[in-house]
């Protein structure tokens, strides 16, 4: 339900001016009194309220996801632990030896890939060596081969020029033919000496020797590609050992309870030597966690009010075992599914914070939170009963100026069942008419 806490900055006590004997509105006919009131400032809270019981915020069951013997337990209820910290482990003879032969495997195919590389990296230098003996050879022989095609073309080309010469000179018939037989030969010669230079200049690694190391180049290629199949097999090879060796350490994890976060040992459920089952779909719990310093208190909210409750919003938290501490929380919930509670529809709604040290707060506890949703600070009050609203149904009061009263219309804001705050038509120090009652 709706509640109004006022806190007064100045004094918000109503202060008795006087009182009126004779009523102004009927000649005196009729007697009245009238509580005078001055206009102070204050601040003033509205609340929203809801009952409800402790709740630790962050907990959890923990239990091993694997089956055995449990070796050993670590830790009593009522122990503090750290993130981290071993709580609890099954027997794990069987799984180290497991684990060991694992890794075991892992290493044997790991140097499986180590000698495929080495292998690789040997052909290669082969496969790059083979290559550079076959460069020096072809440039060896090629360079070889065309000095001498272009001596022998120079020769021919001069033996040639000679034998025009000499034909050019000739007198007699008999060196005539001679000479004209032997131009014909040399230009035979030298064209024969072009066409060699010429395939020689196109061709130039057509030796034997050019030849094998052409070949060696060919095979070291092939051997690469071995090596290198060799070592993607490795590496395949490689991966079931992999996931043997990963999943040996699993279980050798999950025979090792942890804890999460840092919590208290609310409950211990089994005792060393108790065999625990492979889990199915739900795995026994082991140990209770709980995290005692971040608590939280889930309250039912009446359906009329839950709308103006929002996320964020403080809370004063009152708790019926320690009525002398007040705790400040946040609203970190509101369920939008409805309760009913005695025939009244209700919503839970969760005010979470943090837990002062030693103030002996336990899960359950009751308490009541006052969640706050809207403040006024420094505001003008009066008193409710001062509000009225004229025959046009304007909002007034009647304020006391000069011994005579006088009706003021004013803007109000929120307000409870004691006292409304003034936004506008009033001044801070007037008095105004509280309560007019005939007698």
């Amino acid at each position: 339900m709706k509640s109004w806490q006022i806190i007064t900055v100045l004094l918000l006590y109503l202060v008795l001016v006087g009182s009126v004997a004779c009523n102004p509105f009927d000649g005196g006919k009729e007697e009245s009194t009238a509580r005078l009131v001055e206009v102070v400032r204050g601040d003033l809270t509205f609340t929203v309220s809801g009952s409800g019981s402790m709740e630790v915020s962050n907990e959890v069951e923990l239990a091993f996801d694997s089956g055995g013997s449990i070796d050993k337990i670590y830790v009593e209820e009522g122990d503090n632990v750290s993130e981290g910290t071993v709580l609890a482990k099954l027997e794990t003879d069987d799984l180290e030896l497991a684990l060991t032969k694992a890794q075991v495997a892992y290493i044997k195919a790991q140097l499986a890939v180590s000698e495929a590389q080495v292998a690789v990296t040997k052909t290669q230098v082969a496969q790059q060596t083979a290559e550079y003996d076959l460069e020096k050879a072809q440039d060896l022989y090629a360079e070889a081969d065309i000095q001498t095609a272009r001596t022998a073309v120079t020769q021919a080309r001069s033996y040639l020029e000679y034998a025009e010469g000499v034909l050019e000179k000739a007198k007699i018939t008999r060196d005539i033919i001679k000479w004209t037989n032997e131009v014909s030969t040399a230009g035979e010669k030298l064209r024969a000496t072009e066409v060699r230079l010429n395939n020689i200049l196109a061709a130039p690694d057509t030796t034997e020797e050019v030849t094998i190391k052409r070949r060696q180049v060919e095979l070291a290629g092939q051997s690469l590609q071995l090596a290198e199949q060799s070592l993607e097999l490795a590496e395949q090879s490689l991966a079931l050992p992999r996931q043997s060796l990963e999943q040996a350490r699993k279980q050798l994890d999950e025979a090792t309870i942890t804890t999460p976060f840092n919590g208290l040992i609310a409950t211990v459920y089994v005792e060393e030597g108790d065999v625990i089952s492979p889990p199915t779909m739900v795995p026994k719990a082991i140990i209770h966690l709980i995290d005692p310093n971040s608590m939280e208190l889930k309250v039912q909210v009446d359906e009329i009010d839950v709308p103006e409750v929002k996320p964020g919003q403080r809370a004063i938290i009152e708790v019926d075992a320690l009525p002398a501490i007040l705790i400040e929380g946040k609203v970190s919930f509101i369920s939008l599914l409805p309760m009913k509670e005695a025939g009244v529809t209700v919503y839970d709604v969760k005010v979470r914070f943090d837990v002062p040290e030693g103030i002996g707060l336990r899960v359950g506890m009751s308490a009541t939170a006052d969640i706050i949703i809207t403040e006024r600070n420094n505001v003008l009050l009066v008193p409710d009963r001062a509000i009225k609203q004229d025959s046009q149904g304007n909002t007034i009061v009647e304020v006391m100026v000069n011994g005579q009263i006088e009706e003021r219309m004013v803007i109000i804001g929120i307000g409870d069942s004691y006292q409304t705050e003034i936004v506008e038509g009033l001044k801070e120090g007037e008095t105004v008419i509280g309560k007019r009652a005939k007698t």
